[in-house]
């Protein structure tokens, strides 16, 4: 399988900024966290970027036309600079946005902010798609790869994954904690849940989570790392349904539906469907990365949510 996250010295970044901009940069500093890309920031003219470094050929192919889409529609997603190749790496230039991850906020500023993001979450969800058609992820002219939900959710989770990040992906079953009944198990509440998706199809994040959501503290500044797939917003909703201590989140976007005068149909089903797609990526990602403890507890939560059609 590929490695997960490159290890890139401050040479080659330097190295590479100077090739990319024609001229030094300045204040490069490792960023923390990222699971799949090395990250480091940086200033040029007194201008603030980031730079991603992936092991991955094809992690940042849709970069640009993804912000390109978003930031047509005024979402707050980082502008692409340029993408490239650097010996075994590919790499991302972007402009960075300010402040911090929403992870990193205190408990009250997430709660004060939690009306801003859903409604920054909920019109990234709901931008115009034009005449684009298909399901999953993003090939071509802007269209999705599949021609349905159920399609792209079976060849997600199939066993031959060749030249993807979960090629042999089977093996975990054998060498990490990735339990197969298990895996069969939810993966079969999923696919019963993802009859009531299937019907709906909008701009999905797909990594909405509160490390990849930026704020001052005061307001929402970016959101960035799309994961994009075309299908359910409920995706997202389930993503970041746990980002505020003490406030039920996926419950405060349905009532903002509610009132925008568009309600969501079968939300709790929905919903379920969402964890289940989420839950059960999360827990071959967390059995990959040797997450134990992670893994224990996505499973068991997992397993308590109910089996079939409500």
């Amino acid at each position: 399988m590929s490695q997960l996250k490159p290890n890139v010295s401050l040479a080659e970044v330097n190295e590479v900024l100077h090739r990319f901009w024609g001229k030094k940069a300045q204040d490069i500093v490792a960023a923390e966290g990222g699971n799949m890309s090395s990250v480091y920031f940086f200033a040029v003219d007194g201008k603030r970027y980031v730079i991603r470094f992936s092991s991955l050929e094809d992690a940042f192919d849709r970069e640009q036309q993804i912000a390109a889409l978003l930031t047509s529609q005024e979402i707050p997603y980082p502008k692409i600079w340029g993408i490239g190749k650097a010996g075994d790496f590919t790499y991302c230039v972007s402009e960075r946005a300010e402040g911090i991850v929403f992870a990193d906020l205190q408990p009250e500023r997430k709660a004060a902010l939690l009306p801003e993001i859903i409604h920054v979450i909920t019109k990234m969800n709901q931008i115009e798609l034009g005449e684009t058609t298909g399901f999953g992820p993003m090939i071509g002219r802007y269209n999705g790869e599949f021609a349905s939900w159920e399609q792209f959710v079976t060849s997600f989770y199939r066993e031959d994954q060749r030249g993807t990040f979960w090629e042999n992906w089977h093996e975990l079953f054998h060498s990490t904690c990735l339990e197969r009944d298990v895996f069969e198990e939810i993966y079969s509440r999923m696919i019963a849940y993802s009859a009531y998706n299937e019907p709906h199809r909008h701009f999905v994040h797909n990594d909405c989570h509160p490390w990849n959501i930026i704020s001052d503290g005061y307001r929402i500044t970016g959101i960035i790392d799309a994961g994009f797939l075309y299908g359910d917003f409920m995706i997202d909703i389930a993503s970041f349904e746990d980002a505020v201590p003490g406030e039920d989140v996926a419950e405060a976007f349905r009532v903002y539906y509610e009132e925008s005068g568009k309600p969501i149909v079968h939300f709790e089903e929905r919903l379920l469907g969402a964890r289940y797609f989420k839950g059960l990526d999360a827990l071959r990602f967390y059995a990959k990365m040797g997450w134990n403890d992670a893994y224990e507890q996505l499973r068991d939560r997992l397993l308590l949510l109910p089996k079939g059609a409500i």
